[in-house]
């Protein structure tokens, strides 16, 4: 008994001093990337994301931060000695790897794991995140957007990871399920299908589940005095706007638009990718409209002002739409691949524009033409953009991804015609359903439809430093004007 007590010992001992060699051996915590050309630290190496289950806490106030529990499926796609997540603007006072307490330290923003064994290349890994989840700071950052009655969501371009421990980038999009627990007298609402609503006491715990995957930028959860209106569009679609309580009348002309712009849309492309659709009215001042992912994020003063002529702010409306389709069902491989989603939306934005309120399409590709050498000049080719200027990280939503990106779009159809442009679009949109695509895919694809090697069109109209001759429209110039403000 002495005896086999002393080895026990020994193998424990050993087992531990392997363990301290094995640390002592690992380089300090340090920020990865995936070597993303616009955001080379963004996202991270050696593990797929599956799944993600988000909890929140929300107390009554939105300057206070939240107790959240981020539950991360994914599957090791090498062997990990460490697990990089993007995450700040939160403090983090547990980890978990498979079950097992795991140590972690911050580097720039990256969350860094290491878990007391390594992961093996092609086994699955849990990891489990206690943390805070912070709604201050600067409003222009991203992530939560702090309303006048609680908080929404804003997470484009790399802002996810200000909310949440994830793989923030739409390389690795996921399944989402959100569980808000708020107090009772507001209404909380997220992505996808609502799966569970409890109240306990003063509180209410609510649970949401998307059936598609999602880029971690798409994510939203929304949690104020809001009234969730229900309504159906095409084929019995649930239709779900969640608006301010007190707008719930003064909203509804805008809000009943919604199936026909449904209608109008898979006219164009097909049927619409995902379970439900609608948009999110907050009361806050972001400066843009966002496509969130089945729930578009849409400022109170857009519908309410009286700013804008109805016409534009239907072709706005359309636009969020559009992104459903492209950007969130068919998302983009790299950020520089960002001109199929922005050029696509602006296509379908103008063309409804045409169509329903006279204002021509042809002109607007002719502005757009005047002055898409500046752009260039200015943000990089459409497909080869510029690095986000120091500290402005959403600056690659620039002119060149609008207007720039819908006229290459004119471009093709000019080229190719208008039913082969057609068959494309249908063709990108279920072929790629679900997944993440490319630039080179999007050129392979048309080339294929078209009958013939495009490779020369793209390579002057995305990536030329000087916009082409537009095809049919030999008078067409381009001149050095100023740019016009993006978002």
């Amino acid at each position: 008994m002495l005896h086999t007590s002393r080895r026990r010992l020994r193998a424990t001992l050993l087992a531990a001093a392997s363990a301290t060699l094995v640390a002592a051996a690992l380089p300090p915590p340090a920020p990865l990337g995936i070597g993303d050309p616009l955001f080379p630290q963004l996202g991270n190496p050696g593990y797929d994301v599956l799944a993600y289950d988000i909890a929140f806490t929300y107390g009554g106030s939105n300057a206070e931060p939240l107790d959240a529990v981020t539950k991360i499926d994914a599957l090791a796609t090498r062997r990990l000695d460490r697990i990089n997540l993007d995450f700040t603007h939160g403090t983090v006072s547990a980890v978990e790897v498979n079950g097992e307490s795991a140590e972690f330290a911050s580097a720039g923003e990256d969350l860094v794991v290491t878990p007391p064994d390594a992961v093996e290349e092609g086994s699955p890994l849990r990891i489990t995140v206690t943390h805070t989840s912070d709604p201050r700071g600067p409003a222009d950052a991203g992530g939560w957007v702090r309303t006048a009655d609680g908080l929404a969501m804003a997470n484009q371009a790399d802002a996810a990871h200000r909310v949440f421990p994830s793989n923030d980038h739409p390389a690795d999009k996921a399944y989402f399920t959100f569980r808000i627990t708020a107090p009772s007298e507001l209404t909380a609402v997220a992505n996808g299908e609502r799966t569970a609503k409890v109240r306990t006491g003063s509180t209410t715990t609510w649970a949401y589940r998307t059936v598609h995957p999602m880029a971690t930028e798409l994510a939203q959860v929304s949690i104020g005095r809001s009234t969730v209106v229900r309504r159906q569009g095409p084929h019995a679609l649930p239709v779900r706007d969640v608006v301010p309580t007190a707008d719930r009348t003064r909203l509804e002309p805008w809000l009943k638009k919604t199936p026909e712009h449904l209608k109008w849309m898979e006219r164009q492309v097909g049927r619409y990718p995902f379970e439900s659709y609608g948009v999110l009215i907050a009361e806050a001042n972001t400066g843009y409209e966002l496509e969130t992912q089945t729930l578009s994020l849409f400022e109170r003063s857009v519908f309410t002002q009286g700013t804008f002529p109805e016409w534009y702010v239907d072709s706005i409306m359309v636009h969020e739409l559009a992104h459903q389709w492209f950007g969130n069902s068919v998302s983009p491989r790299t950020w520089s691949d960002l001109w199929l989603n922005e050029g696509h939306a602006t296509w379908y934005e103008a063309l409804y524009a045409d169509e329903k309120a006279q204002r021509s399409l042809d002109l607007r590709m002719r502005e757009a033409y005047r002055q898409s050498d500046r752009w260039r000049a200015d943000g990089g080719p459409p497909a080869a953009p510029k690095p986000p200027a120091p500290g402005e990280k959403i600056s690659i939503f620039r002119p060149v991804v609008y207007g720039g990106s819908a006229l290459v779009l004119y471009a093709l159809q000019q080229t190719i015609g208008k039913d082969a442009f057609g068959q494309l679009e249908r063709a990108w949109v279920s072929g790629h359903r679900d997944r993440t695509a490319t630039t080179a895919d999007f050129a392979a694809l048309a080339s294929g439809i078209a009958g013939r090697d495009l490779s020369a069109f793209f390579r002057e109209w995305l990536y030329g430093k000087r916009t082409p001759p537009m095809p049919g429209h030999a008078d067409w110039r381009s001149t050095a004007g100023p740019a016009a403000a993006a978002r």
